[in-house]
This record gives structure tokens, sequence and C-alpha cells, in this order.
């Protein structure tokens, strides 16, 4: 099981679990075509939104495998929310995992995914003992295979045309890191 101690605070930004009162804010990130654009569902109307952020509400805790673990990723300095980062338990047996993040296109370019997913890699790893921790993304988007880099995963996979998302046929990409690997990271580290 992972419970962890919110707010988690980084050098620039607070992952906590999602309020209520995120609606506008999430409303103003996945309601972008930019956003969406190479995720499975598309921009979403203000209820389509007001129902992910129930959803979100409750996942903020890890029980069993199929569970999710989605936090809010505000900004520390302005207290604005800038997007999410989750972890989703795929196997208890194999001690795997899988997370992503989903920023608003404002803050870009500036690390924040790097450090908010940072942290979930920590969670994994360190809280609920994973042996394996993996990132997916659409062929396509090349920005978050660069995170996925920097945060020393490695280059799995490449399916070409492997789904059909959004009527058309997409190549998927997947990264990942090993227990053992992320430890020699962070002992490397001043």
């Amino acid at each position: 099981m992972l419970r962890p101690t919110y707010p988690i605070d980084t050098a620039r930004l607070r992952l906590r679990p999602f309020r209520p009162d995120d609606l506008d804010a999430l409303l103003g990130i996945q309601s972008r075509d930019d956003v969406t654009q190479f995720l499975y569902w598309g921009a979403r109307t203000r209820d389509a939104v007001q129902t992910a952020l129930s959803e979100r509400v409750r996942q903020n805790v890890i029980h069993r495998e199929g569970d999710k673990l989605i936090l809010a990723v505000e900004r520390r300095d302005t207290e604005v929310l800038i997007g999410d980062v989750n972890l989703v338990w795929l196997s208890r047996d194999n001690r795997q995992d899988e997370t992503g993040f989903v920023l608003h296109p404002d803050h870009h370019g500036n690390g924040f995914a790097r450090e908010s997913a940072e942290v979930m890699l920590r969670l994994g790893f360190e809280e609920l003992e994973l042996h394996r921790i993996i990132g997916r993304c659409d062929g396509r988007n090349t920005a978050s295979t660069k995170v996925m880099e920097k945060l020393g995963m490695r280059h799995e996979a490449h399916f070409r045309q492997n789904e059909i998302v959004k009527g058309e046929w997409t190549d998927e990409i997947v990264y990942a890191l090993l227990a053992d690997e992320w430890k020699a990271r962070q002992s490397r580290r001043p």
C-alpha cells in the first residue's frame, strides 16, 4: 500500500491530492487540444472535466493492483495548478507500475514534468518497493520521450502503428527504469 504524506514539496513544486475546487484550473488544462493531442481522449468539456476531477479526488492512495495515484502539480511560487502526475500499479506479483504526466503548455520547458515525475519514481521504488516502472507515450510526443530520458529511463520499445487513437494508427514508445538503476542514480547525486 502507498499512502503518501501530503503535500509533497520539491524545490519548485507541490504535489497534492486533487480537490473539488481545482475544477477551473483543470478545465484550463484538459480543454486544450494542444494538451490532449497525444492522449487517448480529446479536449474535454466542463462536465467531462468535472467527472475526471471527481475520480482524481479519490485517487490519492494505492491499496491494490490496478489502483491509480494521481496528484495535482502546483508551482510553489504561484500556487497555480499546472498539471498532474500519476502512478498506476500494474502488477503486484511483478512489482511493476506505470508513471505519466500532463502539464499545461505554458509551463513546458522548465523541467517541471521531470521534477514531478521524479517524485513518483521515488514513491514507487522507495515506498512501494517496485522492481520496474514504465512510461509510455504516443510516438509523435518527443517532449515526453525527452522527459523520460532525463529521468534516466531507458528506451525499451517502439511499437509501430500498434493502436488506433482518435481514428488514426499511432506508434507507441515505451521507456522503463529498474529499481537498481534508480538506486545507482540516487547514489551519484550530491
